[in-house]
C-alpha cells in the first residue's frame, strides 16, 4: 500500500498491535522522559534557544544540532518541526524498503520477510504520526489527559515498531547491502522519533499527567476487584451466560458498568456456537465502529485452536474472551527456521 502524501486524520482507536514484547527498554526509556521533564521547568510560550529545549532529552547535541539546528522558537514550535521531520523520514524510509522490495528476486526469504515486516510498520508509524501532527499543529496547550495518554502511547509505538524493524533486520544472515543501509536508517530515525516523543511529552502531556510509577490497573477499561465490568442487553447476556461454562466469569451490571457490549458471537470446535474458527467469528464483526456503539464481543470457548489469528484494521471496538488459562490456547509452529520472522509468528496480531 502506497503512503498517502497528505495527512489523515482518522486515528485508529485501536491499541491492538502486533509487537515485539521484549523491547521493554522502549517503555523505561518513555517514562525516564517523564521524570526528567518533571525537573526542566520552561514555560510552554516562552521563546528560548534550541539548547535550552534539547537538555531534557536523551541526546542533547543531536536535538540541538541536528533536529532543531537553526531554529528559533518555544516548545511548541520545536515539537511540530521535530514531527514533520520524523513523518519526512518515515515516508523516505517507507519507500526505501519497497524499493528493495520491487527488486527482490535476488534476496533471501527470510529478507524478504523482514523487509515486508519493516514497510508494514514503516506504514503504521505514518499513520501515528500524522494523526497526531494534525492535532498538534492547532494545539498551542496541554490537551486533554485521556488524549495526551493516547497519544504518547502511539508514539512510544512508533520506537516499538522501529526497534522490530531492525531488530528483523539484524537476524538476517544474507544480503548485507540490504542490511546495512537499512540499519543506518533506522539508527538515525531512532534517534529522531525519540526527540518527537519527547517534544511532545514537553509541550502537549499535562504536568499532572506525568508519572512516577506505572499504573496498577486498565487505563481505560475499569477493572474492579479483577472483573470487568460489562453491560449488555438481555439477549447478549444469555448468549454469553450459556456459552462460559469454566473460568471466572466477567462481572455484568445495568449502570454504570464501564464497557458496553453490543454484540457477542460464539467460537466453538464442536460447532456448538456460530463459528468453528477465531478468524471467521472475527470476519463476522462489524467494520469501523465507533465507542457510543460498544464493544463486538468473541467468546472463544475451551480447545486448542491452531490458527493465526489476524484483525484488520477496520475491525475496531472488538473484545476475545476465552474460558481461561489453559482452556482457550491459540497457538501456531512459525519460527526462524522456516524464514518466518519473530514478528511474524505472533498468533494474535494485526493483519497487515
Amino acid at each position: 500500500m502506497v503512503i498517502p502524501s497528505y495527512y489523515t486524520t482518522n486515528l485508529n482507536p485501536s491499541l491492538k498491535k502486533k509487537m515485539a514484547l521484549k523491547n521493554i527498554s522502549v517503555l523505561i526509556l518513555s517514562l525516564s522522559y517523564m521524570l526528567s521533564f518533571s525537573v526542566a521547568d520552561t514555560s510552554s510560550s516562552s521563546i528560548v534557544p534550541p539548547e535550552t529545549i534539547c537538555g531534557s532529552t536523551v541526546d542533547p547535541t543531536y536535538c540541538s544540532k541536528t533536529v532543531l539546528a537553526n531554529q528559533n522558537g518555544n516548545v511548541f514550535d520545536y515539537g511540530r518541526i521535530s514531527f514533520q521531520k520524523s513523518l519526512s523520514q518515515t515516508r523516505k524510509f517507507f519507500y526505501l524498503v519497497d524499493s528493495y522490495l520491487q527488486g527482490s528476486l535476488s534476496l533471501s526469504q527470510y529478507t524478504i520477510g523482514a523487509l515486508e515486516d519493516c514497510r508494514y510498520l514503516a506504514e503504521q508509524n505514518f499513520e501515528y504520526l500524522s494523526n497526531i501532527y494534525a492535532t498538534t499543529s492547532q494545539a498551542s496547550g496541554v490537551l486533554p489527559t485521556s488524549q495526551a495518554e493516547d497519544f504518547e502511547t502511539y508514539l512510544s509505538a512508533v520506537l516499538t515498531n522501529q526497534q522490530t524493524c531492525l531488530e528483523g533486520l539484524q537476524s538476517t544472515t544474507s544480503d548485507a547491502r540490504v542490511k546495512n543501509e537499512l540499519l543506518s536508517s533506522l539508527s538515525d530515525d531512532l534517534k529522531l522519533h525519540s526527540v518527537t516523543l519527547a517534544l511532545f511529552i514537553k509541550g502537549w502531556v499535562p504536568e499532572k499527567k506525568i508519572m512516577t510509577s506505572w499504573p496498577q490497573n486498565g487505563r481505560h477499561l475499569n477493572f474492579k476487584n479483577g472483573q470487568l465490568p460489562l453491560v449488555m442487553s438481555d439477549r447478549v447476556r444469555a448468549i454469553y451466560d450459556s456459552a462460559r461454562h469454566h473460568g471466572r466469569k466477567l462481572l455484568t451490571t445495568d449502570n454504570g458498568g464501564s464497557v458496553v457490549v453490543s454484540d457477542i458471537v460464539v467460537v466453538s470446535q464442536d460447532g456448538s456456537g456460530n463459528f468453528i474458527t477465531i478468524n471467521d467469528a472475527i470476519a463476522a464483526a462489524p467494520n469501523n465502529t465507533v465507542a457510543g456503539n460498544g464493544y463486538f464481543v468473541v467468546l472463544i470457548t475451551e480447545g486448542v485452536y491452531q490458527e493465526y489469528v489476524s484483525i484488520a484494521k477496520s475491525k475496531k471496538y472488538l473484545m476475545l474472551v476465552g474460558d481461561g488459562i489453559n482452556r482457550t490456547i491459540i497457538t501456531g509452529n512459525h519460527s526462524v527456521g522456516d524464514n518466518f520472522t519473530t514478528f511474524n509468528s505472533a498468533t494474535v496480531g494485526k493483519k497487515k
